[in-house]
């Protein structure tokens, strides 16, 4: 079953789909973006609009991000209300703050609070927008850890920044652009964005809009699990699996498989869903990815790893290690149910061998055989693509693997003691220094220490302070 989402405008995805059917749409990026940029959250309310409530309910709470929407908003309704503003500023005397019926007073009350003041005397109302302009500048870098490493930050960057808009030339060449294409801007929302013909709602999904902000950066956007999740109907069939089983394990042949499509599958899964599961067995060779030593951190079901140790450098045994701990688990433990997440046609002998057991297989695309998905076909296993699944769940776990691998290769190429080297400083120099004197220079010098990173990749220690 695919769910469709129901669009501002029913007919304007006609003519260009970035969607395919079979994949169920994220909505994660996009509702970041409609809230920076201001969209009304009666639109995030309406549940057959694409932005979703619970980002906004958790960006809400958020300093920065409130500065920006607020900034945001403040700008389109500037620009959008231009005329009759200016009109009664100067015709009617009226101030800035009396303007309720052009202006979101709460904007200006909440950035007020946090130091930001925006109106002034006697200023010109195209000034506002400059000034606008010059606070989103200086403040949007403070939203980059709000969205995910892998999505280029300059582009995204660029969708808050106005072309020129510290000039007064800048920003009438805005608001032209505004006034003469309204419709196309999402929610009617002011944002820096180069419309191409049959774009629609640049905000229908995550995959749309990653595609086109790619596109109008002379780029291509392909890494489609970052923004999409399997259909419906991968996973009922693995809740119905899950729910049929008494026991289930979940069996992982480390050398063909992936530990973060792997984390993300799992946290795709209802918290009900993951009960049902006892525990996860990893069987590992000493040349697979260190991010399987950090998986237990990522998931809440219980993790055994097995490192398979190999007699020959050229031959690993996780394979029959596999097998054998798999009918133990069956008749010893009483599983009755397995996850197997792997990609070659090894485990296949292992599957003939203990038909009695029920198998549900996770693959991956790249790495599984047309034959191996045949005899899967005709055995009536279900498999899914573990790829498939929303890899955005992944992404701590990525992040913690990325840093233990990289405590562990400076423990193991930087090996320095600062006060070993104070003592051998103070020989060398034959420095007379009182504990006082010590305990400064140790203060201003040597917690300043700093590592400078050069062009080429060369790191050295840097003293600060001289």
């Amino acid at each position: 079953m695919t769910i469709t989402p129901i669009p501002i405008h029913p007919t304007e995805e006609t003519s260009v789909n970035f969607c395919e059917k079979s994949t169920t749409y994220m909505y994660t990026l996009i509702s970041t973006i409609g809230f920076l940029i201001g969209v009304p959250e009666q639109v995030f309310k309406n549940e057959h609009e694409p932005p979703q409530i619970e980002i906004y309910d958790q960006l809400k709470y958020n300093k920065n991000a409130c500065i920006l929407r607020n900034l945001c908003m403040l700008r389109t309704a500037i620009i959008r209300n231009f005329k009759k503003i200016n009109y009664e500023l100067y015709h009617n005397y009226r101030l800035l703050t009396s303007l309720d019926e052009y202006i979101p007073m709460s904007c200006l009350t909440e950035l007020s609070a946090c130091g930001i003041h925006i109106t002034k005397k006697n200023t010109r109302l195209v000034q506002y927008i400059i000034d606008i302009n010059k606070n989103i500048c200086d403040r949007i870098n403070n939203c980059k850890n709000l969205f995910p490493i892998w999505l280029k930050w300059d582009y995204v960057r660029d969708i808050f920044i106005m072309p020129n808009g510290m000039k007064e030339d800048g920003t009438k060449a805005a608001s032209d652009l505004y006034y003469a294409e309204k419709n196309k801007y999402p929610y009617q929302v002011y944002l820096n964005w180069v419309f191409f013909p049959g774009d629609g709602n640049i905000l229908f999904n995550d995959k749309k809009f990653t595609s086109l902000l790619y596109k109008w950066h002379e780029d291509e956007f392909t890494d489609f699990s970052r923004v999409s999740n399997v259909d419906h109907s991968v996973k009922n069939n693995i809740f119905h699996f899950l729910e049929q089983s008494c026991n289930t394990v979940i069996v992982v042949d480390c050398e063909n498989s992936d530990p973060y499509d792997l984390c993300a599958a799992l946290n795709n899964l209802e918290d009900a869903l993951r009960d049902k599961i006892s525990k996860i067995i990893l069987f590992d060779d000493v040349h697979t990815s260190t991010a399987w030593q950090v998986l237990a951190e990522h998931t809440e079901i219980p993790v055994e790893r097995m490192e398979v140790k190999r007699l020959k450098d050229s031959k690993s045994l996780v394979d029959t290690y596999l097998t054998a701990h798999v009918c133990r688990e069956f008749y010893g433990n009483q599983v009755d149910s397995f996850v197997l997440a792997a990609s070659d046609s090894d485990y296949w002998s292992l599957i003939s061998a203990l038909p009695e057991a029920r198998y549900l297989v996770m693959v991956e695309h790249e790495k599984c055989s047309g034959k191996l998905k045949e005899a899967l076909d005709d055995s009536g296993i279900f498999y899914c693509y573990i790829d498939d699944f929303y890899s955005g769940m992944g992404k701590d776990i990525k992040l913690t693997a990325l840093l233990t691998e990289m405590k562990r290769y400076l423990a193991s190429h930087i090996n320095l003691n600062v006060n070993q080297m104070m003592d051998e400083i103070y020989r060398s120099t034959r420095a007379v220094m009182s504990e006082t004197e010590k305990h400064q220079f140790y203060e201003k010098y040597i917690k300043s220490l700093s590592l400078v990173i050069d062009n080429d990749g060369t790191v050295s220690i840097q003293i600060k302070g001289k």
